[in-house]
């Protein structure tokens, strides 16, 4: 069985929890499967993995349509595959014309939804509405569609009311626990602005509306003075949102000391020795189908306090393994809170909850860690999609 897998991203070029679902996935299915990687970007010097850059006439469009363009590039190429896979709607496209063209089954698996990030017509226009498009017309048409939480196939079936629940299966994001651990380095901690021997409260993710950054942004006003504030956030989905972060971020500075701001893209190393260094991870989404970065946090050891939403309760364990900070949202697809004031004050007292006893904060965060030991192996996950292939060429 060969498997060609579809995506906009895979190593080097990763800047999301798709990127690394994928590379991990690649990884596990590769023990035993035939998988053929065709990605966006620069070339790769892996085997079996071919990349795609948009096409030069293409190359001013409008995003979604230079996306189009790699797209049919993917599609012809994967002739001579048994199924295809895709990630996400920069791929989808490319996953349905394969199928249509070569008479291949396609598999999806959906990492975010696009009724349910309707802000995204801030950055792409009305490539927003073919984006969207994209999405829609590849998850009604394809063999199997793979959500990576039970709350992001309720929200799926809920978006999309053509799409036949039965082709719909619930696959959970996983955590490489060998890559994944503890790592006790202060001296690399202190070299990025983290003091170890201060209490800390830690988001890793990227500057859109969807992580709900300005949130807790609000939040960290309200925590006692020793509490640092850990902000490893970057590239952000568009100049607006990134402007009123770093607004958020400047006033938050000028009132208080420990608010450290990392707007790079750390390397493994160093993230596990922030998150390692740090007292609580935090996961403020308005929107998460299910956040590998809380899988990262947890396999660290460290307690996670996140949004009741999406796939978010399906991975915190409330009262062992962290805190859920519950939330009541419009139902207008962009997840704002009804009451911001009342959710902001929510967040900061779990989070101070937590700060406040860190020898309790320690005994969730090893009940986190051994909770993703057990629930989100990826040699489970990668077996469960093999199955999907198996029914599918049956």
């Amino acid at each position: 069985m060969r498997v060609d897998l579809l995506t906009r991203e895979y190593p080097p070029e990763i800047y999301g929890g798709a990127g690394v679902h994928v590379a991990e996935l690649v990884r596990a299915l590769r023990v035993d499967t035939d998988v053929v990687v065709r990605c966006f970007g620069a070339p790769r010097e892996e085997p079996d993995t071919y990349a795609y850059g948009v096409p030069a006439e293409l190359s001013e469009a409008n995003g979604a349509i230079a996306t189009l363009g790699v797209d049919l590039r993917m599609a012809q190429d994967a002739g001579g595959a048994d199924l295809v896979h895709s990630h996400t709607w920069y791929a989808n496209a490319a996953g349905q014309l394969a199928s249509l063209l070569h008479g291949i089954p396609h598999v999806i698996t959906a990492h975010s939804l696009e009724p349910l990030r309707p802000w995204k017509a801030e950055q792409l226009g009305g490539g927003y509405r073919v984006s969207s498009w994209i999405e829609r017309s590849a998850f009604e048409s394809a063999d199997a569609v793979i959500a990576v939480s039970e709350g992001m196939r309720r929200d799926m079936l809920r978006s999309y009311h053509a799409l036949d629940p039965d082709k719909v299966k619930v696959v959970y994001n996983g955590i490489d626990l060998t890559r994944w651990k503890p790592l006790e380095d202060d001296d690399l901690a202190r070299s990025l602005g983290v003091d170890p021997d201060r209490p800390a409260v830690v988001f890793v993710g990227r500057i859109t509306r969807q992580k709900g950054l300005p949130y807790l942004l609000r939040a960290a006003r309200l925590l006692p003075a020793e509490v640092q504030v850990v902000l490893c956030a970057g590239a952000p989905d568009t100049a607006e949102i990134m402007a009123e972060v770093t607004r958020g971020v400047e006033a938050l500075q000028a009132e208080r000391e420990g608010v450290v701001w990392i707007d790079r893209l750390l390397s493994q190393t160093e993230l596990r020795a922030v998150l390692t260094a740090s007292t609580v991870f935090v996961c403020p989404s308005v929107y998460e189908p299910l956040g590998i970065v809380n899988l990262e946090a947890m396999a660290c050891g460290l307690p996670v306090v996140g949004t009741a939403t999406g796939g978010i309760p399906e991975v915190i364990v409330d009262g062992v393994t962290g805190r859920l900070v519950p939330i009541d949202q419009l139902q207008d697809g962009t997840g704002t809170p009804t009451d911001p004031d009342s959710f902001v004050a929510e967040l900061a007292a779990a989070l101070i909850e937590v700060v406040h006893d860190r020898d309790r904060a320690a005994l969730m965060g090893s009940a986190g860690r051994l909770r993703a030991e057990t629930a989100f192996s990826w040699t489970s996950i990668a077996e469960q999609t093999r199955e999907i292939y198996r029914s599918l060429l049956a």
